[in-house]
C-alpha cells in the first residue's frame, strides 16, 4: 500500500488490504466559496459506494480529489500502490464533423487487441458496434462506450459519474445490472454519482449523502417486496433499485451553515436540507 505524506495518527493506520482509496477531512473553496468541508469517505475493493446530492453538492469535485485529478486545501487521501482507475464522465460533447469512429475511440491511448475489443464491447451491450461513428450513437450508447473505454484499463477503482442522467427507469435497472456485472467481473470498487437523492441501485453497498460535506450515510432500503413498484415497474426493474432514507442530524440555514437538529428529530426531508443549493463546481 502507498501512503501519501501521512503523519502519525492518519487514516494509513486504519486502513486493510480491501481498501483502494480513503478521504479523511477533505476540504476545498472555489473563489472563496466552500465547496467540500471535512469530508471522510472509503471504497474498497469489491463494493459499490452511491454518492449522491443535488447539482452543486461537491460529488464531482470530490471524484476528482480522489482520482488525483484536483489536490485538497485540506485533510489527507490515500491511495493503494499501484492503483488502476477509470472514470466515466458526466458527458462528452463529439462534434458531428469529426468523423470518429467508436474502435478509434477506444484506441485513443494506444492499441488495443482485436479479442479484448470484442469482448468489452460485448460486456457493455455494444457488439458489433466499432465502426459506428461516436456522433451517431445514442445517449444511453455514449455512456456504455465511455465505460468500455475505462474497462479497457482493467480498473481496480471505477467511478461513475451521473451514468443514469437522461436515462428512464427500465434504461437504469439495466445499466444497473451492468454495472453490478463488472464490479463482479473485475473485483473492483466502484464510486457510483448520483442527483437522485431517494432511489438507488439495490446492489450499493452504502450510500453517502454530500452537501459540501457529508449529511449522512447507511444502507439502502429493498423495494423488492413492495408490490406496487412491482406492478408499475415490473420485477426486473424493481429488483435492480432501492430505496435510501435520510437520518440527518442537522439543516442548513440560508448562508449554507449547519444549524443542529432537536433530539427528539428523526427523518429529515432530504428537501429541506438541500433548500439552498445550487452551487457550482459539482
Amino acid at each position: 500500500m502507498n501512503v501519501q505524506k501521512q503523519p502519525p495518527g492518519s487514516v494509513s493506520q486504519v486502513r486493510d488490504q480491501a481498501t483502494l482509496v480513503a478521504a479523511e477531512g477533505v476540504g476545498l473553496s472555489f473563489a472563496g466559496r466552500q465547496v467540500l468541508s471535512g469530508v471522510d469517505l472509503t471504497v474498497n475493493r469489491g463494493e459499490i459506494v452511491t454518492l449522491i446530492g443535488l447539482n452543486g453538492s461537491g460529488k464531482s469535485t470530490l471524484a476528482r480529489i480522489l482520482l488525483g485529478l484536483l489536490e485538497p486545501e485540506a485533510g489527507r487521501v490515500w491511495r493503494a500502490a499501484h492503483l488502476r482507475h477509470g472514470y466515466v464522465p458526466q458527458s462528452m460533447t463529439i462534434d458531428p464533423a469529426m468523423p470518429l469512429t467508436l474502435h478509434r475511440f477506444l484506441t485513443l491511448g494506444g492499441k488495443v487487441p482485436e479479442d479484448e475489443m470484442t469482448s468489452t464491447l460485448a460486456e457493455v451491450g455494444l457488439q458489433g458496434r466499432s465502426a459506428a461513428q461516436m456522433a451517431q450513437l445514442s445517449g444511453g450508447e455514449l455512456h456504455r462506450a465511455m465505460l468500455a473505454r475505462a474497462l479497457l484499463r482493467r480498473p481496480d477503482f471505477l467511478v461513475l459519474d451521473e451514468p443514469m442522467a437522461g436515462v428512464d427507469v427500465a434504461g437504469q435497472a439495466q445499466l444497473y445490472q451492468l454495472i453490478e456485472s463488472v464490479r463482479d467481473r473485475y473485483n473492483c470498487g466502484v464510486l457510483l454519482i448520483s442527483h437522485d437523492l431517494h432511489v438507488v441501485m439495490a446492489a450499493t453497498d452504502r450510500v453517502v449523502c454530500l452537501n459540501h460535506h457529508v449529511c449522512c450515510t447507511g444502507r439502502p432500503e429493498s423495494i423488492v417486496g413492495d408490490p406496487e413498484f412491482r406492478a408499475l415497474f415490473g420485477a426486473s426493474v424493481a429488483d435492480r433499485l432501492a430505496l435510501y432514507h435520510h437520518h440527518h442530524d442537522h439543516d442548513h440555514a440560508a448562508d449554507g451553515g449547519v444549524v443542529p437538529l432537536h433530539k427528539d428529530h428523526h427523518d429529515h426531508d432530504h428537501s429541506h436540507d438541500h433548500g439552498h443549493e445550487g452551487h457550482a463546481h459539482d
